[in-house]
């Protein structure tokens, strides 16, 4: 794997070199880091390294984006350097006319903070896996152990199309898809768009952006799942950053927790941030329930997991110190520019 990753990065900066336009660059960006760029296919087929190998092949590939993106940022910034300079040259300028800034564009908060979350969890050896948004109430509800009659039905009330197919409420849908295959042991984070018959405004919209996580393994365990997301909070909010789980339900884990993050502003003591109570709840998780297991045909007495879910939003709230969700949409250049 690594020399295969050393050949696609060699590969990659020998295309740069040759290219004698911008557009070219941009092919090669397409074809190296791109959705079906040849990284990334490395990075989906993750799930065929052996679980200790992949936090160390997860490393190597962070590191050759890293090279490649700085060597296709320094070939970008050189020709677009020549290219102004022989503009320069070709046009007369009027010197006494007033300046016209250049409005560049950059990554949504979202993006921003999905990157984030995504790198620190590859580095853990974990597979970003993708699903549809148009989804079966099977896989979005009877398979996580939420049958047709469940109270969390009601609290999750949702766009459907038809009696059988709705606008999925949650990404855990895509871990049963995932069980479903087979392909044990299993470790992945599943974001995406979902859907809520929600009413808009300060922390809820119709329309938002979940990461769900899932571990199948054998002897696993709750400590395992703590360890984990205490790790991934250092990683996001910093290192001195402390957890507190507490007890909670959802219908597809049990035992079920939701985790409180000590408050990055105060430290704990409390403040305004946090509503002087030093800590802030973040995610909810727990161990997979034995009949969701079951139900993906994984034996509960040989496998054991543990799940997660954070809203995406809340992270990029949480961490831009943004007060109001509804500005993450509302295409605003004078609040996103400031990312």
């Amino acid at each position: 794997m690594k020399e295969k990753l050393e050949q696609i990065k060699a590969e990659a900066i020998r295309q740069i070199n040759e290219s004698e336009a911008l557009d070219k660059l941009n092919d090669v960006r397409v074809s190296f880091l791109g959705k079906k760029g040849e990284l990334t296919a490395v990075l989906k087929g993750m799930k065929d390294v052996a679980p200790e190998d992949r936090p160390k092949i997860g490393q190597l590939v962070n590191d050759a984006r890293e090279e490649i993106e700085r060597v296709l940022d320094e070939a970008r910034a050189n020709m677009e350097r020549k290219l102004r300079e022989a503009k320069m040259r070709a046009e007369v300028i009027d010197v006494t006319l007033p300046a016209q800034r250049n409005k560049v564009g950059h990554r949504h908060p979202n993006t921003i903070a999905l990157e984030e979350v995504e790198r620190i969890f590859i580095g853990m050896g974990y597979e970003v896996v993708e699903g549809p948004e148009i989804e079966k109430d099977y896989y979005n509800f009877e398979a996580l152990n939420i049958p047709a009659d469940h109270p969390a039905k009601d609290e999750q009330d949702t766009f459907y199309i038809n009696s059988d197919i709705l606008l999925r409420t949650q990404t855990s849908g895509v871990q049963v898809h995932e069980m479903e295959k087979g392909k044990l042991p299993i470790r992945m984070i599943a974001p995406g768009r979902v859907f809520r018959a929600d009413e808009v405004d300060a922390t809820h919209s119709p329309s938002f952006h979940q990461i769900e996580g899932l571990v199948i393994d054998k002897n696993i365990t709750f400590a395992d799942l703590k360890g984990t997301l205490a790790e991934f909070a250092k990683e996001l909010f910093g290192e001195d950053t402390k957890v507190k789980f507490r007890p909670h339900h959802f219908p597809f884990t049990e035992p079920s927790a939701e985790m409180d993050v000590s408050c990055f502003k105060c430290g704990g003591s409390g403040c305004r941030f946090c509503k002087g109570e030093g800590w802030i709840e973040i995610l909810g998780c727990g161990m997979v329930h034995p009949k969701v297991l079951r139900m993906c045909n994984i034996d509960p007495e040989e496998y054991t997991g543990f799940a997660f879910g954070v809203g995406l939003e809340r992270i990029a709230l949480l961490k831009y110190e943004i007060d109001d969700m509804r500005l993450l949409y509302e295409n605003d250049i004078r609040f996103l520019k400031q990312f």
